[in-house]
């Protein structure tokens, strides 16, 4: 077995394969802090990178170690301030230089938590990971394509992850021979001619030996002939190409209403950018449908979705009515997968919950793949979560779920587009 060693500098001092291994080996503890992180972000940087802590604990590796006790005077490798013989002073204070706060403790020495960092994409692709839009069909080859990772050949330069063994010994071996194979050859006849005069009885001293000397000339240029070099080596490349997918829209639905206060408004909106960014992220185009409604529904762009102050009384049929009459003028061909995710804190006319469940039932679910309501509220259910709930029992592309705080959101954001085994078998 052949193992290569790649020297080359990485920028900045950092080793991308080293950071790559990371990610892979401690991929759960970095989710863990992802998801943990979502709800600690302000609304306008969630699709940035950002610094997670993991518990020193959950990286710990055993390791072979000097016990503890006695006299020690080595200096360690890698150490840039000491040398041997300097005496390091006591912290001042007795605090040590972490200077945390809190009483003295009799326990054994600890450890402060791993802080990492990591890119946009990086944490992207951790956030959206296994997630995909339900029952997505591939009705219509058009709009949303998605792409698929596969090999493309071999490239001469990559990450050593990527190295080819088994490629770039062929190359090394076809370098040798193309390199040396003549001089080898050469010295076989050579060799042969020199096993002859030695075999020979007559005093063949002076040519013996040059012959010797040009023998030892060939082995020298042909040992010259380095075993691999950077020219051998092949790297696996890949690329991705586009997969036919389906036409979809998503229609965003979200309640401006007198009674969503602005606490509630704000999770309202983390969850719709999730939606945004995973939708973007994962797909490369899918009609969005902004709505926002109080007493009336209105079809609105992006910048005014999120952030108009425009607001009134409830009555929540008005938006279903609205989004009936986009996908009967816009999406009715049948070449479409429609999708809904509908926010409210709940409040509603209660007179108006029954044609919002009957709104559902006859016009909007026997057309939509799949729709998700989201309640936002720390209070008692009321008359739209009960209505609901009756159209959930009974429609299996109908969910209902309940955020109270925005620890709530990226857990249930996961669970409404968590990818099935059945989407991942056809691909979706």
């Amino acid at each position: 077995m052949a193992h290569f060693i790649d020297r080359r500098l990485n920028s900045k001092g950092k080793s991308t394969v080293n950071r790559q291994r990371f990610i892979k080996r401690y991929k759960q503890q970095i989710k863990r802090a992802v998801s943990d992180a979502v709800g600690k972000r302000s609304v306008t940087d969630l699709d940035s990178g950002e610094k997670i802590s993991i518990p020193a604990r959950d990286i710990s590796e055993p390791i072979f170690h000097t016990g503890r006790g006695g006299s020690r005077d080595i200096v360690h490798p890698g150490n840039d301030q000491f040398i041997a013989g300097d005496k390091i002073d006591r912290p001042p204070g007795g605090k040590g230089q972490g200077g945390g706060e809190g009483d003295a403790s009799n326990e054994e020495e600890g450890q402060d938590e791993f802080v990492f960092s990591i890119s946009k994409d990086e944490y992207l692709d951790l956030l959206f990971e296994d997630l995909a839009l339900p029952n997505l069909k591939k009705n219509q080859f058009d709009k949303v394509t998605q792409y698929e990772t596969y090999r493309a050949g071999y490239q001469t330069d990559g990450v050593p992850s990527n190295l080819d063994i088994v490629r770039s010994l062929k190359g090394s071996v076809a370098r040798r021979i193309a390199l040396s194979g003549s001089d080898k050859r050469k010295l076989r006849e050579l060799e042969e001619k020199l096993a002859q005069l030695i075999d020979d009885k007559h005093d063949n001293t002076l040519a013996i030996k040059a012959l010797e000397e040009e023998i030892d000339v060939l082995k020298a240029k042909i040992a010259q002939v380095s075993f691999i070099d950077t020219f051998d080596l092949r790297f696996k490349n890949y690329d991705k190409r586009p997969l036919p997918s389906s036409k979809a829209v998503m229609f965003c639905l979200m309640d401006v209403s007198g009674s969503m206060d602005q606490a509630t408004k704000e999770m309202a909106k983390r969850f719709y950018i999730l939606l945004y960014l995973f939708l973007t992220r994962t797909y490369e185009n899918v009609d969005v449908v902004y709505i926002r409604h109080h007493t009336q529904a209105k079809e609105v762009d992006e910048q005014e979705f999120f952030y108009s102050q425009e607001t009134g009384g409830t009555i929540v049929s008005s938006a279903l009515k609205l989004m009936d009459e986009v996908v009967r003028e816009r999406y009715s061909d049948g070449n479409w997968n429609i999708y809904a995710a509908q926010a409210s804190d709940g409040d509603n006319w209660s007179d108006d919950s029954p044609q919002c469940r009957d709104l559902l039932t006859a016009k909007l679910l026997p057309a939509t793949r799949y729709y998700a309501y989201i309640e936002i509220t720390e209070r008692q259910h009321q008359s739209l979560w009960r209505e609901y709930e009756k159209v959930a029992a009974t429609h299996d592309n109908f969910v209902c779920k309940h955020i109270q705080s925005q620890a709530d959101i990226y857990p249930v954001f996961r669970e409404l587009f968590k990818r099935s085994e059945q989407d991942a078998l056809q691909g979706a």
